[in-house]
């Protein structure tokens, strides 16, 4: 059967738009304001992964998330070596993160959304946003207490935010799929060790890739040995 663009055509307009917004914004900060790169990233970085969202709602099939995670990929990688998207790349700081993040979504896409569980895409992609997003956050503007691993400084704030945050966003989505019992919050706590874990240890920005992934597999299989039980 082929693909009906015409039913298509409005729900991608609408997520093409609500991405050109965001960009925009981003890229408007980074120019006109004193706001820094690294924060203009965070903006696109969390407001992004409300895509897998909005893509659930519309019921958008596999290879349109597909292709537009390649599209992507491949204008986040070309940003690294011209000025395509200073306010989404300008981090200061060697980073393949933008790219592994639109990767990450394609993998994802066709690893669960062939399969009917957009849950799990959704587990990844909002773990990584809002998880790591607000752990930057956090860690930089109340990060007091550091630690180190390799040449990387770390905080135990931001850690704790990335455990809080991605045992929240899995436990909800987990709640509205599987229902609240025990085995979903085991789950969610699961997740978040190994997010934390995984974000702590990347680098070069690869938690972008391994954070969703990562928890995306743990969610999935978790679930799975619930249902076998």
């Amino acid at each position: 059967m082929s693909p009906d663009f015409t039913s298509l055509g409005l729900p991608a307009s609408f997520i093409v738009l609500y991405l050109g917004v965001l960009v925009g914004i981003a890229e408007g900060l980074n120019r006109w304001t004193t706001v820094s790169g690294e924060w203009t990233r965070k903006i696109v970085h969390i407001g992004s992964g409300h895509v897998v969202l909005l893509a659930w709602w519309f019921s958008l099939p596999t290879w349109m998330g597909i292709v537009a995670a390649i599209v992507a990929s491949i204008v986040t990688l070309c940003s690294y070596y011209f000025p395509i998207l200073p306010g989404v790349n300008s981090v200061g700081r060697k980073s393949f993160g933008t790219f592994f993040y639109a990767v990450s979504l394609g993998v994802l896409f066709a690893c669960f959304w062939r399969i009917q569980q957009p849950q799990y895409v959704a587990i990844g992609m909002l773990v990584m946003a809002w998880g790591d997003g607000l752990a930057a956050i956090v860690g930089q503007k109340w990060g007091k207490h550091q630690y180190r691993i390799g040449d990387m400084n770390k905080s135990w704030e931001g850690s704790l935010t990335m455990t809080i945050v991605s045992f929240l966003v899995t436990l909800l989505i987990l709640l509205a799929v599987l229902g609240n019992i025990w085995q979903v919050w085991a789950i969610s706590l699961a997740v978040a060790v190994v997010a934390t874990f995984l974000e702590a240890f990347s680098q070069l920005g690869i938690d972008n890739l391994t954070v969703p992934l990562g928890s995306a597999a743990l969610a999935f299989y978790g679930s799975q040995l619930l249902a076998v039980s």
